[in-house]
């Protein structure tokens, strides 16, 4: 406590910084009936994450072998592309908004993934909260630019919000949810 450390978070004495971190993201996953859920923390503060990265990595690959799939939902922009986290990955899905801004970002992204010698059999975009669930020419045109393969539109839902603002999960959302019927579509693009 002296050295500003919550103690909960103290590394116990006789075990490597490798193996407490591996125990805390044992920790961190929830298993459900269908699914089992590992949600990741923002990072704390400044400095080199090379250590916390190598260890998602390895343990994302421990994991691979207990699932037919994993997925994986990073942050906005393309750290974890650079820094070679997933680089097995199946299928790489970018999401962006419906500006021609987030389109080239994504663009960038796929572009980074062929820098750096990713080869995931599939990658795709699906464009979030779409006014109407439609994309206007302009943004249409970015995409082909960008030569990114469109898996859907997933439309603006004021339903979502709602959810969103008294902490209910999505997936209660009503089966005929648009953005339920959106991602249906999403899935079956995908033959998952």
């Amino acid at each position: 406590e002296r050295a500003g450390v919550d103690p909960k978070y103290k590394i116990p004495v006789g075990i490597t910084k490798a193996a407490y971190l591996e125990s805390r993201l044992a920790d961190a996953l929830t298993e459900e009936d269908d699914y089992d859920l590992m949600v990741m923390g923002r990072s704390q503060g400044q400095g080199c994450y090379c250590f916390v990265n190598g260890i998602v990595q390895t343990q994302v690959q421990k994991l691979q072998s207990h699932y037919p799939y994993i997925v994986v939902d990073n942050e906005a922009g393309m750290e974890h592309i650079s820094r070679g986290i997933l680089p097995n990955m199946e299928i790489a899905i970018l999401v962006s908004d419906c500006s021609r801004r987030g389109v080239q970002a994504a663009g960038r992204i796929a572009a980074l993934m062929k820098e750096l010698n990713f080869h995931p059999k599939k990658v795709g975009l699906i464009v979030n909260r779409a006014p109407g669930g439609n994309l206007d020419v302009g943004t249409m045109e970015e995409i082909q630019k960008q030569k990114l393969d469109l898996l859907g539109v997933v439309p603006q839902d004021e339903e979502v919000y709602r959810f969103d603002c008294e902490g209910r999960p999505t997936v209660q959302l009503p089966e005929d949810s648009p953005v339920r019927e959106a991602l249906k579509g999403i899935i079956e693009k995908l033959e998952l």
